[in-house]
């Protein structure tokens, strides 16, 4: 077995009965987006079964959680590490000149 889970709240606790709440916070989570890692036990395994519909689970080995979060921060999209959206963004410098060829072709015609 893994040696660490890797536990993100994904759906609120308002308007789910008490005991729920409380695993979610026994987990450490307070918010959703928040990520966790704890242990993997029978224990915290039992704890996310019972809040499985409000958290999603993930298994991490031990040695490698650091260089995986490297990893997927650099496998980000553009638009969260603050880059124009791909909509935005010629793809090479050819395209947008084919476009403009083809622009001016469509009006040639018209006239």
């Amino acid at each position: 077995m893994p040696a660490k889970l890797r536990v993100t709240q994904v759906k609120s606790t308002i308007s789910h009965i008490a005991r729920n709440r409380a695993t979610v916070r026994a987990l450490g989570l307070k918010r959703i987006g928040q990520t966790v890692e704890v242990p993997d036990n029978d224990a915290t395994r039992g704890m996310v079964r019972q809040v499985r519909f409000l958290v999603s689970v993930e298994e991490v080995s031990d040695g490698s959680s650091n260089r995986e979060r490297s990893e997927r921060a650099a496998a980000r999209p553009s638009e969260v590490r603050g880059e124009a959206p791909a909509s935005h963004r010629p793809e090479d410098g050819d395209a947008s000149a084919r476009h403009r060829s083809e622009d001016s072709e469509d009006s040639e015609e018209q006239s």
